[in-house]
């Protein structure tokens, strides 16, 4: 059997880099969407907590923010609740200012 040629050889080497280059993106995308998820799922868990004032301040902070981080409709429409929320303490709090 002959020996594969040099050039063979880096072929093969640089096939199998690729491979494990694409692997390593994989996991790490894969890691990047679990930490997401992780840590979404810790904020509406302080946000269904309860009363205490981090979690108040937490929805307040979150109210002013995303509606300047989400730009699709779509996306939008997922947080619709927390958002409608900001809406309506807004409605609250100029229907408050129109009667004083």
């Amino acid at each position: 059997m002959a020996r594969k040629s040099i050039e063979e050889r880096l072929a093969q080497l640089d096939a199998q880099r690729a491979t494990l280059k694409a692997r390593l993106s994989k996991q790490e995308r894969a890691n990047d969407t679990r930490r997401k998820v992780l840590l979404g799922a810790l904020v509406l868990h302080r946000l269904e907590g309860g009363p205490d004032q981090f979690s108040r301040d937490l929805g307040d902070w979150l109210r002013r923010e995303l509606p300047g981080f989400l730009t699709r409709d779509g996306d939008k429409e997922l947080f619709a609740d927390l958002l409608g929320k900001a809406a309506d303490a807004q409605t609250a709090g100029s229907a408050g200012e129109a009667g004083s």
